[in-house]
C-alpha cells in the first residue's frame, strides 16, 4: 500500500468505516461495554485497533458517495449492536439467576447501581455477573472478538453487513434459553429455600415461641451463602458455555 493509496477517498472512507465497526464493538460487547470504561477511552482504543487493522483493511467495495457511506455506517453500527445483542442475551442468565437468588434471600431490597449496565441491580446479580466477566477474560473472550473482527474484514465487507432471519430466530431462542439457563443456576438455592420455608412452618405450628425473624432468615440467608459458594464454579461453567455457544453463532455472519 503506497502514500498517495492511503490519503486516497478509498482508503479514507474504509478507515472510517473500520473506526466505526470497532467503535460498536466497544459499545455494545459485555466485556468491552462496561460503564467503568470512560467512553474517551474506549474512542480511544477503537481508534489504536483501527490503525493496527488498517494495513490488513480489503479495499472498499462501497462507491464515494455521500447515501452510500452514511448507510455503510449505519451497517457498520448495525454489525456492532447485533454482536453486543447475541453476547449479552448470552451473558444476562448469570445476572437473572442473581435477582432470583436476591429474591429468595431476601436481598431483592439491597440493590446498588451496576457498574457494567448502569442501572440498580441486586447485590448477588453484580457479585455473579462480575465474577462471570473475569471468566471471560480468564478464556481470553477479549481477544477472541479482536479475532473476529479481523476475520470479519475479509469475509464481511466495510459496509457489507446485512440482518438475516437466521439472527432474528437466535436472538428469540437465546432469550427463551436465558430464563431457562437462569432458573437452572439459580435452583439450588431455590429449591433449599422453599425446603426451609417448609421446615419453618412446621416448627412455627409445633413451636408457636419460635421467632421467624430472629432466627429463621439468618440461618436461611446462611444456607443460601453456602450453597451459592458451592455452586459458583458449575454457574460459571454454565455461563462460559453459554458465551461460547454465542460466540460460536456469530460465524454464521459469514
Amino acid at each position: 500500500m503506497s502514500w498517495p493509496q492511503i490519503f486516497s477517498d478509498t482508503y479514507i472512507v474504509g478507515f472510517i468505516l473500520l473506526f466505526f465497526r470497532f467503535g460498536a464493538l466497544f459499545m455494545a460487547v459485555p466485556i468491552f461495554s462496561h460503564n467503568s470504561i470512560p467512553m474517551n477511552v474506549k474512542a480511544a482504543l477503537a481508534f489504536f485497533f483501527t490503525i493496527v487493522f488498517y494495513p490488513s483493511m480489503p479495499p472498499l467495495e462501497i462507491p464515494i458517495t455521500m447515501p452510500s457511506i452514511v448507510v455503510a455506517i449505519l451497517g457498520e453500527l448495525l454489525f456492532g449492536l447485533a454482536i453486543g445483542v447475541v453476547l449479552q442475551i448470552a451473558f444476562n442468565a448469570i445476572t437473572f439467576a442473581g435477582g432470583q437468588i436476591s429474591f429468595m434471600m431476601g436481598f431483592s431490597m439491597a440493590s446498588a447501581i451496576d457498574p457494567q449496565t448502569g442501572v440498580s441491580m441486586p447485590i448477588i446479580s453484580q457479585f455473579l455477573s462480575l465474577i462471570a466477566l473475569m471468566v471471560l477474560f480468564a478464556i481470553d473472550m477479549h481477544h477472541w472478538m479482536l479475532l473476529f473482527i479481523d476475520s470479519s474484514l475479509e469475509k464481511i465487507p466495510l459496509g457489507g453487513f446485512l440482518m438475516s432471519e437466521n439472527l432474528f430466530r437466535y436472538i428469540i431462542m437465546a432469550t427463551s434459553n436465558m430464563f431457562m439457563v437462569g432458573f437452572m443456576i439459580a435452583f439450588p438455592i431455590i429449591a433449599l429455600s422453599w425446603l426451609a420455608d417448609v421446615i419453618f412452618g412446621m416448627l412455627m405450628k409445633t413451636m408457636p415461641q419460635f421467632n421467624l425473624l430472629v432466627i429463621g432468615f439468618p440461618i436461611k440467608i446462611m444456607v443460601s451463602f453456602v450453597v451459592l459458594i458451592a455452586t459458583l464454579t458449575a454457574s460459571m461453567l454454565i455461563i462460559k458455555g453459554e458465551m461460547l455457544e454465542a460466540f460460536n453463532f456469530l460465524e454464521t455472519f459469514f
